[in-house]
């Protein structure tokens, strides 16, 4: 699944790390974060760093949604 860079926010948000958490969790640079934080549209990133930070919010219980209405949501746990 794509997904857009403002998810990437969006779910950051949605559990309340900053960005350096989100950093710390997916085991990427804080500049990182911030440059795909800044972007609009689908990320333009190597698919390997955009899935260490899926997978780091995926963990914390983050769901990506995809299209027609890309999105996050918080699972339950």
């Amino acid at each position: 699944m794509l997904i857009w860079a403002r998810q990437i926010k969006a779910a950051r948000c949605l559990v309340g790390w900053q960005q350096f958490e989100l950093a710390v969790a997916a085991g990427v640079g804080i500049a990182t974060i911030r440059r795909i934080e800044r972007m609009t549209g689908a990320i333009n990133a190597q698919f390997e760093t955009v899935e260490k930070i899926r997978r780091a919010l995926e963990g914390a219980g983050v769901q990506f949604i995809g299209e027609p209405s890309p999105g996050v949501c918080l699972r339950p746990k």
